[in-house]
């Protein structure tokens, strides 16, 4: 038997408990919602939509069903759906970092970004393990020139996860932006050992600052 024959088999295993859980209680929305987590975790989109439209009708301060539903219009390709739903989130539950997250990612993509900087604050000061949240927002002051809170915001990632790549390779072009070549090499090869592939561009510029030193 496959990891994936196992995989769908647990999660079809799930999705009979949740069922039969909801025939005795259909106004519980925590149920809707691990159902419709199951059933995206099977790609039956359609259904989960509906269940977390149930679930956010027996709980509308269910803040995760409002960002599940915004996840299913990003996979659209429709970004001020998905940003809607994640206002909603944060409106149904001020604390969410997750929605702030999702806020920040998507006008990041828009191109608004000092608004995706208000967000991902709000993001990482509702949850300072937040890496994904703190790793966008990295980004997103390297965008606007803000250099040194990139690198503060980096390091505090790899202090979380010391192994993830893509804040060692944005530490990389920070600290080559700064002009400190020798950090900016230290993060590349760290990078690259954990799996990260460089761009050659940004290689070639620490190499050569290297050799200009």
């Amino acid at each position: 038997m496959t990891d994936e024959t196992v995989r769908f088999k647990d999660a079809a295993q799930k999705i009979a408990e949740l069922r039969q859980a909801l025939d005795g209680n259909s106004e519980c929305g925590t149920n809707h919602f691990n159902l419709a987590v199951a059933l995206l975790g099977l790609q039956q989109y359609a259904e989960a939509e509906q269940e977390l439209y149930r679930a956010i009708d027996c709980s509308p301060t269910l803040a995760e069903a409002y960002a599940q539903l915004g996840g299913l219009r990003l996979r659209e390709g429709d970004l001020d759906a998905c940003l809607d739903w994640n206002r909603r989130a944060v409106k149904a539950r001020p604390g969410f970092s997750e929605g702030y997250g999702n806020i920040g990612f998507v006008e990041l993509q828009r191109g608004n970004v000092e608004e995706a900087i208000s967000a991902l604050e709000k993001a990482v000061h509702f949850n300072f393990r937040f890496v994904q949240g703190l790793t966008t927002l990295a980004n997103a002051y390297l965008m606007v020139g803000r250099v040194e809170e990139s690198i503060d915001t980096n390091l505090k990632v790899i202090k979380l996860q010391p192994t993830f790549a893509v804040a060692h390779n944005n530490l990389a072009i920070a600290y080559l932006e700064q002009g400190n070549f020798s950090k900016a090499e230290e993060h590349m090869r760290l990078a690259e050992e954990n799996g990260y592939a460089v761009a050659d561009k940004i290689r070639q510029d620490i190499l050569a600052g290297l050799g200009g030193a």
